[in-house]
């Protein structure tokens, strides 16, 4: 047997030497004593590198960097070799067991031979590989994802919960992230810096998309807020059903890494319904969402719930130093330790140390700072309405005067996160009587806007931002509900409030609700008629803008017989005012704008006591009663603006012509203090500015349809003292608006301050002929400037131009645009320039051009609208052509730019 076996290893010897001789690799089995041991230590280097590798990789994407892709392949190459490596390494001793006489040969010299190659070609791969494994660098930044910056609010101590959420966020085990605590806690600023900081931090997302819920949003009104963050036209797009609005969004988001984030949820959310997918490992894609309730968070299904907590007491009392201020810390040396015991009453809630804290800023005794700590120790703090509220109703109390308490009060009318009209609110003010100071509403709005910059200091009102040129403010939703409950609560010293804005009612409430109400607002809401006879002796307000009305009854007002404000504004479908309006003999403040109202019926002369009267964009009004008008002896404010164009042949209608029958009633109103009129003729114009009354008051002109001037003289306007809107609408004929001095012109040494200075907002529409709009640059202080559908518009600020208008102002070379922050150019299909040269436009932040296709380049430089967040929306094609100053002027507004539509 043993003889056989010799021979048999003999025979396979010999074949082998034969074919190694062939191909000269008999030194796998001879060197495999030797070759084994070396790749044991190469394995052991290469495990080396690539851990050290790897730790760079982890790091690189701590730092959220992306590691190179070659950098990627080659570890996972490694892991493949020291696998095999390893395995090789464990069958070696077997193999080792097999040779003989010194190891050139083997019991089973096929097996050896086999083996020693293996590791022989393993050895040799893994060498050649940790030489492939020298990399300088192995990641890289990652693009920052698309993303609208946000204006932030004051600091308040968020880092640590900033990071905490950023870090759910590069998780990819986590989906869905809810932020929850308590109103004025600091949810949406963090939720901002949160959206912030994607545009500055490298990531792999996409688009980044913020939409405020609310607590009475509809879906519909969810999708429109993300449809304009993904760039879907505001017209024909916000028509579609949520249905069809759920597949589009949808479509765009399941082709992207997306970040949806969510501003105050009070209730689970139908991701389906909206058409958000949602988020997955798959997808890679995150929500984020603030709350007030942890139970919300569980219904939307949150991976992570991160509870938004009140500041620590160090942070609280950092934060409530910064808005007392140190010199009235500084007054007294007692006043700091007071302080603190007023600041640890706060609870660490951000928005009572700001309020509170800014409410103390002028408390200079310590009298003052000892009443302020017994007031808030009065409070018991169990609950939301006892822990948040008395707090901030301290703030509220501390307010200087009954007048700017009910100011704060009213605001609570409007709908939650609703930007209220600035100047409107302070009209609406004065028709209560809440401006007490001033029978005149020119001079009322100067305590108006004290009161509402008090507001604002106190924290108690926010900043709305500027809105077609016109200043905004909200309420915070915790300062709502906390006003909202002073009416409640101290209904026996305060008004008695009935507040159902926003409230998604189809049905007038239940007239038993009305009988005690001071303050009723049922405003936004889908109520389409009002059948019911309340009677509400005591009812002074009465908001019923932005409903779905078509039908009020005669005999709706029949007895409320002390109404003073009421707003039936936003009202498309109220073709016809009820007989009973004759009734409202209190009423001094009447808004009809946005109406479907066909006439005004003469019966509107019994409302002596009228101050205020808005019938602007009243599409359908056909008739106004002569008469009418003028028998408003009180009257302050009357706007009549873009009403319907008419051919009226009723010689008891005023509207008939060019206004002027209107324009002869209004000489008669010796009390009127703001008029925003329309004039549709020049000798209308003329009649017009003839009267010192509407040269003093006149805030917002439209000269629309002029037909009889090619040329006009701009410079006729110049004495309208506070005109602040000036509008050309469809005048055909004009080819020319020139600057000519007026023989009533004092001499060239007059300030310029006195001409347009006041002049905010310019816009030109449809007016077919005109080749430039230079004479805008008389406006110094000029915010908005709107040029639409003017066909043969070349230029917006003309060269040639440009050194008349010098003469003007008594200028060489006036700087336009100084003050600009919009400007929209909209089908001017001729337009090649807007100026010479590059300007500084230290205010622009808004800049939108569509169907201007000859326009190539733009009046910027790389120092032009330095340090504004400036947006630039137009079509993707013209933007593609525009020619720029330098490669520096491209890189600087390349981020700018924005489509109208994806």
């Amino acid at each position: 047997m043993g003889n056989c076996c010799s021979l048999q290893i003999g025979l396979e010897n010999f074949i082998l030497r034969g074919l190694d001789s062939i191909a000269g690799h008999a030194n796998y089995v001879c060197k495999l004593q030797q070759t084994l041991p070396t790749l044991s230590a190469a394995l052991q280097e290469l495990r080396a590198q690539r851990n050290d590798l790897q730790s760079q990789v982890d790091l690189a994407e701590q730092r959220l960097l992306r590691p190179f892709e070659q950098v990627q392949l080659w570890l996972s190459k490694a892991e493949t070799m020291i696998t095999e490596a390893e395995k090789l390494i464990a069958d070696g001793p077997q193999q080792m067991n097999n040779l003989c006489l010194g190891g050139c040969a083997s019991m089973n010299y096929l097996s050896s031979y086999k083996f020693g190659k293996k590791v022989a070609e393993m050895l040799q791969e893994i060498r050649d590989h940790k030489r492939d494994g020298a990399f300088e660098k192995v990641a890289e930044n990652q693009p920052a994802a698309s993303v609208v910056v946000r204006p932030e609010e004051q600091p308040i101590a968020l880092e640590s919960t900033i990071q905490k959420a950023w870090s759910c966020i590069v998780d990819k085990d986590v989906g869905i992230i809810g932020l929850y605590g308590l109103g004025g806690v600091g949810k949406t600023t963090l939720l901002t810096k949160l959206n912030n900081k994607f545009s500055t931090t490298p990531n792999d997302f996409e688009v980044v998309i913020w939409a405020l819920v609310s607590k009475d949003s509809d879906v519909g009104k969810i999708q429109d807020r993300i449809g304009g963050n993904l760039g879907f036209p505001d017209g024909s797009w916000k028509n579609k059903h949520v249905e069809q609005k759920a597949v589009d969004i949808y479509r765009i988001l399941s082709n992207k890494r997306f970040v949806v984030l969510l501003d105050d949820l009070w209730e689970r959310l139908d991701l389906n319904q909206v058409g958000i997918p949602k988020p997955s490992q798959e997808n890679d894609s995150k929500l984020i969402f603030t709350t007030r309730s942890l139970e919300v968070c569980g219904e939307m299904g949150a991976q992570k719930k991160i509870k938004v907590e009140c500041l620590e007491t160090e942070r609280a009392w950092e934060l409530f130093q910064d808005n007392v201020g140190d010199e009235t810390l500084n007054s007294h040396p007692d006043i700091p330790n007071l302080a603190k015991q007023v600041a640890e009453r706060c609870g660490g809630l951000p928005l009572a140390l700001i309020a509170i804290g800014r409410a103390m800023a002028c408390k200079t005794t310590v009298v003052e700072w000892k009443y302020a700590i017994e007031m808030l120790k009065r409070c018991a703090l169990p609950k939301m309405e006892n822990e948040v509220f008395p707090i901030l109703k301290f703030s509220y109390d501390n307010l200087p005067n009954a007048t700017m308490k009910c100011c704060l009060l009213y605001c609570c009318l409007y709908p939650e996160d609703y930007c209220i009209p600035r100047k409107r609110l302070v009209e609406y003010w004065f028709c209560e009587g809440l401006l007490n100071e001033f029978d005149r509403i020119n001079e009322a709005q100067m305590q108006g806007n004290n009161t509402i910059s008090s507001l604002l200091n106190a924290c108690l009102l926010e900043h709305g931002g500027v809105i077609d040129g016109e200043d905004y403010v909200k309420m915070h939703d915790v300062i709502r509900d906390m006003a909202l409950w002073i009416t409640r609560e101290f209904e026996a010293t305060e008004d008695s409030f009935f507040v159902k804005a926003g409230a998604q009612l189809f049905e007038e409430p239940d007239v038993k609700a009305w009988e005690n109400v001071k303050r009723m607002s049922v405003m936004k809401n889908k109520i389409a008629v009002l059948k019911g006879t309340p009677k509400c002796p005591n009812l002074r307000t009465l908001f019923l803008g932005g409903n779905e009305l078509q039908m009020i009854s005669d005999g709706f007002f029949q007895f409320i017989p002390h109404l003073t404000v009421l707003d039936l504004s936003g009202n498309f479908g109220l073709r016809a005012l009820p007989d009973g309006i004759s009734q409202l003999v209190s009423l001094e403040c009447f808004d009809l704008s946005y109406t479907g109202i066909e006439e005004l019926p003469i019966e509107l002369k019994a409302l002596t006591k009228l101050k205020m009267l808005g019938l602007s964009y009243m599409r359908s009004l056909r008739k106004i009663p002569q008469h009418l008008i003028s028998s408003f002896s009180k009257l302050q404010i009357f706007r009549m603006w873009s009403v319907r164009a008419i051919d009226n042949h009723d010689e008891d209608n005023v509207l008939k012509g060019g206004n002027e029958k209107l324009i002869e009633e209004l000489k008669g109103l010796q009390r009127l203090n703001i008029l925003s009129i329309e004039i549709k003729s020049v000798l209308c114009l003329e009649r017009f500015l003839s009267c010192n009354l509407f040269r003093c008051w006149t805030r917002a002109l439209l000269l629309k349809d002029f037909r009889e001037s090619e040329v006009f003289n701009v410079l006729c306007l110049e004495n309208l003292e506070r005109i602040e809107t000036l509008e050309f609408l469809d005048c055909f004929s004009m080819e020319e608006i020139k600057m000519e001095k007026l023989h009533t012109w004092v001499s060239s040494s007059t300030n310029y301050t006195s001409r347009f200075h006041t002049l905010s907002k310019v816009q030109i529409t449809g007016c077919s002929k005109l080749k430039d709009v230079t004479w805008v640059i008389l406006a110094p202080n000029l915010r908005r400037l709107e040029v639409w559908y003017c066909i043969k518009m070349e230029e917006i600020l003309s060269e040639e131009k440009l050194h008349q208008a010098a003469g003007v102002i008594g200028i060489p070379y006036p700087k336009p645009f100084l003050k600009l922050e919009s400007l929209y150019l909209i089908e001017l299909p001729k337009l090649k320039s807007i100026y010479r040269d590059a300007l500084p436009f230290p205010c622009l932040t808004r800049i939108g051009i569509n169907g201007c296709i000859e326009l190539k380049k733009l009046p910027l430089n790389s120092d032009s609208a330095k340090g504004n967040l400036l947006s630039i929306k137009g079509d993707k094609f013209w933007w593609a052509k525009v020619e720029w100053e330098d490669e520096a002027t491209r890189h600087a507004f390349l981020p700018s730019f924005k489509p109208f539509t994806e």
